[in-house]
């Protein structure tokens, strides 16, 4: 997965913003007022994801890709390292997923 194909996917919801609020290598994804991706364009890829508390332990106990959410609440997001380890589809479904939780719309 590559930045373009998370920028595509995410501004294509509805209702989503774009900006960097914190500093040129952290792209945020709004819907709304609330954030619901970060991606770190500085070295190695990846990006911060709301989730429901007992997936995000499911999903870092089934990959090794999948960490505690870097600078954010370690119980609601996860950190996804974009290394290939895991397959697109299952992250464009994290992007829905952190989305409907911060927009209520699903």
């Amino acid at each position: 997965m590559n930045i373009e194909t998370i920028r595509d996917y995410c501004i294509s919801k509805e209702g989503v913003a774009e900006s960097f609020p914190f500093g040129d290598d952290t792209l945020v994804f709004k819907a709304g007022e609330k954030i619901f991706a970060l991606v770190n364009l500085d070295g190695d890829l990846s990006i911060n994801l709301k989730c429901d508390p007992d997936l995000a332990i499911d999903l870092r106990e089934r990959y090794s890709a999948v960490i505690p959410g870097y600078h954010m609440n370690k119980k609601h997001w996860n950190t996804i390292l974009l290394n290939g380890t895991i397959p697109d589809k299952e992250i464009l479904s994290w992007i829905d997923h952190s989305y409907q939780l911060v927009s209520g719309k699903g």
